[in-house]
């Protein structure tokens, strides 16, 4: 099959490129950069609808931009909570007044979002989410906690699954609301300082924080629903320019195997060329199952090849970097901090490659009964 680009494509291509050539630039606010990004119009071309500001570009195209982002010095993005999760999930399920609302403030890069789903207890088991919402008039009181929310510290909205029917479990009684994080005293965020040092993700706690009744999204109870249909939009184009990134890596990693001498191991060259081969591969995957309605399992695969992977060339740029790849820059000099370099940010953040965004062997349940057709897994087996 023929995975390439058609040559109006890559037109298109040269205008994005340069483009961002004449706009991106390191160090610029990232909310400042989402705006500029709205009023081009390069927020929501995804979306299938137009008329909230933004422009509309079929598949080949957001791939074209997708990779040339990733390959420009532009800043990592702030908005794409918004703009490719909750977004497409109001398209499909919003009300009318939800979608004016919301989209266009989204397509100008004006409101950012954060993700309310994982819980302390209810990590992969989505269903098992404890958080609470009890009408109240015109409104919800939420009361909870989530954990590892990307961006919750710079969040204008959260979207968060909770449970408006008391004494529902699982899958029944859930509610999808749009929440706006300005309520101090109702909510409270928490970074979470990871192996890096960094801090990527926060703990957010809800004290009878306020939504409003008219932003539940697809109505009362049908939260489970909605949630699953918009973790049907979290992989798709974003893996493509993901991959570019990957390939930058790998490059690095390479060119100091080469450096080092580290090239000349046979086994150092077999894994490297490996790490190559399957990363051709991931492409051709991510092309062809792109675009593929219905396909329950194109995520869960996805998912489970890049996780693995990018966890594997982690290990490799260490054992490229031999014994000195555990000593930092500044390990001696007790007057500065512990600084890590560009592999060991890679080794250590990589560890997580394959918990976070649903665990491999959530992601293996979900090939095997809802692709393979094999028997559901027994619940409550430990």
């Amino acid at each position: 099959m023929d995975y390439g680009f058609s040559a109006d494509d890559e037109v298109f291509r040269g205008e994005a490129r340069a483009w961002l050539g004449a706009h991106a630039r390191a160090g610029v606010d990232r909310r400042a950069w989402e705006r500029e990004l709205g009023s081009a119009g390069w927020i929501g071309i995804g979306w299938g609808e137009a008329g909230y500001g933004n422009r509309t570009l079929g598949l080949t195209r957001q791939v074209v931009w997708a990779e040339e982002y990733a390959r420009s010095s532009a800043p990592p993005r702030s908005g794409h909570i918004g703009e490719n999760l909750l977004a497409p999930t109001l398209i499909a399920h919003g009300s009318p007044e939800q979608k004016a609302r919301f989209l266009p403030a989204i397509a100008a890069g004006d409101e950012l979002w954060c993700q309310g789903y994982s819980e302390p207890g209810a990590g992969s088991d989505l269903a098992g989410v404890r958080t609470g919402a009890v009408r109240d008039g015109e409104w919800y009181r939420v009361s909870g906690q989530k954990i590892w929310t990307s961006l919750a510290q710079d969040a204008d909205w959260c979207f968060v699954l909770a449970r408006t029917e008391a004494g529902s479990r699982r899958h029944q009684g859930l509610s999808l609301l749009l929440v706006p994080m300005d309520q101090p005293g109702r909510i409270e965020v928490r970074p979470i300082r990871q192996l890096t040092g960094t801090s990527d993700f926060n703990e957010v706690f809800f004290d009878g924080a306020r939504a409003r009744a008219e932003h539940v999204v697809g109505g009362e109870g049908n939260g489970w629903q909605v949630a699953m249909s918009l973790l049907g939009f979290e992989r798709g184009v974003s893996t493509l320019a993901q991959q570019i990134g990957f390939a930058e890596e790998l490059g690095r990693v390479v060119r100091a195997a080469v450096d080092s001498g580290a090239v000349d191991d046979p086994v150092v060259r077999d894994r490297l060329v490996r790490q190559w081969a399957e990363l051709r591969v991931m492409r051709w995957n991510a092309l062809r199952t792109l675009g593929r309605a219905g396909d329950a399992g194109a995520p869960s695969v996805a998912k489970l090849l890049w996780g693995g992977w990018h966890q594997r060339l982690g290990e490799l740029a260490m054992a490229v970097r031999g014994v000195g790849g555990g000593v930092g820059p500044r390990e001696w000099d007790v007057s500065s901090p512990y600084e890590l370099d560009a592999f060991q940010h890679l080794f250590l953040f990589s560890r997580a490659d394959t918990v976070y965004g649903g665990s491999d062997q959530i992601q293996r349940t979900i090939i095997a009964e809802r692709v393979l057709g094999l028997p559901r897994e027994p619940k409550g087996v430990v």
